[in-house]
């Protein structure tokens, strides 16, 4: 399979560094670092052939130990200077340029976070949850090559190579002709090394890419390939992903073992030539002779001084290309404008918890409704239970309320007015959620419940809790409300998952509470306490129930009946019942079901 050949995107590299903006001594610094190396990198091999033409031949054992000012002392110690300063400047030079691109990919990542927990829920419907990590991960850390290994290295390699050309030019044009004469093969060599390493590189990603994820899902899902034996047939799946990784990084290591001799071939031919036209310049002509030796050492080290930033400025070519890469990808979720509209600002003193729904349609995918002109009122303190086939919207309608998704048509109001002129936090905050599948984050049995909410108090989760009656069952963990539940919650089963979810609900104290499939998958001991939960909960607030299990919201003040998006009954039990329609069909059929199973 061939990989696309992509040329970079200048407009990207620029906005990258708009993200430097606030580092501009940093930036700054590295660049004044880069040239002053540069104008510095020929001065050695200058001082080196003054030192042997001038210093060593017209210098006599005793003028160099008692002779006035000592000159080969001298620009020794000269040597030693510049060689401290030299590499002190490239300490901060690489200092620099590394903590430029700290603090880069610092910003960019919280940037990048920030907009992706703004984005609008139907996003995370479209994009896998590997992609966005490996967006604010892996690429966000490739950025970095941009600054450390990448543009401004390259500047820093490429003003050196000028600086050293221009000074053997002005030292002897010729000579330096003469040694650039192998350079063609060089330049078509680094050509093809770039772009080998590019494509190398780029299967090398896409390969860790799917390693990540296929490492990532199956350890998730560990416990069904196991149950079904399928080890052997998974393990040839991943020996095939990983195969094609290692071929990748293969071919990398080949480009590189041809490239390297390639490039000190083309070194020792630009070293004897240099010798052989020195030597014939020498033979030639007596005071070249004599400035033979001084300008043959002087050569040699620049042509070492020339060819290791070569040797590396088509891997930094490569590393800067991937990091532009990176940088787009990025960006791509930056300008994602589907996000939560936060333009509302009303922040009523309380909510008391009256909800209209008035002729509203909705949809996933455009002009595809899975909701059909919804329209119901609930006032303060009641509680509507919603029953339905799988796929009939009960889920869409619950998910609308605190706005995790947009309407295309009709308004849904709080207390009178439509909810996208309330600020989003605040409306959310006085909306509680529990859910059939509880989500716990690593983390104590108190972070799980408070959300790490510092203005909530362990004595007030405590009380909470005893409320709920999950007090005594916390104390029994080890460790108590400072037991870590692990990721997901592994430690502990779905009814005991189900409860903390029940005190995180009752300690945010919210004026409308929502219980999606609350009972539906456990046990009947914990039934019993979750449906003691459920009573305290919904005790003098505006409750919203989805339950398959219609013999719990019997008590429900009314009954909303979906099918296909469509309201088809609303009632209480007893009239819904008396009507003998869809909600009967499904009492029956449900009940049914139940005795043929005894």
């Amino acid at each position: 399979m061939s990989i696309p050949k992509k040329k970079m995107d200048v407009s990207v590299l620029k906005r990258v560094f708009t993200f430097a903006a606030p580092y501009k001594k940093k930036f700054y610094l590295s660049i004044f670092l880069a040239v002053f190396l540069a104008i510095i990198a020929p001065v050695r091999p200058l001082l080196i052939q003054l030192t042997i033409n001038n210093g060593i031949k017209n210098s006599s054992i005793g003028h160099f130990i008692n002779g006035p000012g000592g000159f080969i002392i001298e620009i020794t110690i000269i040597q030693i200077v510049l060689l401290l300063i030299e590499t002190t400047c490239r300490f901060f030079f690489t200092f620099t340029t590394a903590s430029l691109g700290q603090s880069v990919v610092k910003d960019l990542r919280i940037t990048t976070y920030n907009k992706i927990v703004h984005l609008n829920l139907s996003q995370f419907d479209k994009t896998p949850i590997g992609t966005l990590t490996t967006r604010t991960i892996n690429d966000i850390e490739s950025v970095n090559d941009i600054f450390s290994d990448g543009l401004i290295p390259i500047i820093a390699d490429m003003l050196s190579i000028i600086s050293i050309l221009t000074y053997m030019f002005i030292a002897d044009w010729s000579l330096t002709l003469i040694c650039l004469t192998p350079f063609p093969f060089l330049i078509i060599a680094t050509y093809y090394f770039k772009e080998s390493v590019n494509k190398s590189f780029i299967k090398v990603r896409n390969a860790v890419a799917a390693l990540n994820a296929f490492v990532q899902e199956h350890i998730t899902g560990m416990g069904i390939v196991q149950a079904f034996a399928a080890e052997k047939r998974e393990q040839e799946k991943f020996n095939d992903i990983n195969n094609e990784h290692r071929n990748a990084n293969v071919r990398s290591i080949f480009a590189y073992s041809v490239f390297f001799p390639v490039v000190e071939l083309v070194s020792a031919l630009s070293v004897g030539l240099l010798v052989w036209w020195a030597g014939m310049q020498a033979g030639i002509s007596t005071e070249k002779a004599a400035q033979a030796g001084g300008i043959i050492t002087s050569f040699i080290l620049c042509l070492n001084l020339l060819f290791r930033p070569l040797r590396v400025i088509a891997d930094k070519f490569n590393v800067l290309q991937m990091g532009v890469i990176a940088s787009e990808r990025v960006f791509k979720i930056l300008d994602n404008e589907d996000v939560s509209d936060r333009s509302g600002k009303y922040i009523p003193a309380a909510i008391k918890g009256n909800l209209t729904f008035d002729h509203v349609w909705f949809s996933y995918i455009e002009n595809r409704y899975v909701l059909k002109d919804i329209n119901f009122t609930i006032k303060a303190g009641e509680t509507l239970a919603i029953v339905g086939h799988t796929g009939s919207g009960k889920t869409s309608i619950i998910s609308l309320i605190n706005r995790l998704y947009q309407i295309q048509k009709g308004s849904i109001k709080i207390d009178g007015t439509n909810i996208e002129e309330y600020d989003l936090d605040f409306l959310r905050s006085k909306i509680g959620i529990v859910l059939q599948d509880v989500f716990l984050f690593s983390g104590s049995v108190l972070d799980n419940v408070t959300l790490r909410n510092a203005d909530i108090k362990r004595e007030e989760v405590i009380q909470a809790a005893k409320l709920i009656g999950l007090h005594d069952f916390i104390e029994r963990l080890p460790g108590g409300y400072d037991y870590n539940v692990m990721e997901r919650g592994a430690t502990l089963s779905l009814g005991q998952r189900q409860l903390l979810s029940f005190v995180r609900a009752l300690l945010y104290n919210p004026a409308i509470l929502i219980l999606d499939e609350a009972t539906s998958s456990v046990d009947s001991e914990s039934e019993g306490l979750i449906q003691h939960a459920i009573d305290k909960l919904i005790a003098g607030r505006t409750s919203i129930v989805i339950a398959h299990r219609l013999s719990t919201i019997r008590k429900a003040d009314k009954i909303l009946v979906l099918d296909a998006g469509v309201v088809k009954e609303m009632g209480s039990h007893a009239e819904l019942m008396a009507k003998q329609g869809h909600y009967y069909q499904l009492h029956k059929m449900q009940f049914e079901k139940q005795v043929e199973a005894v």
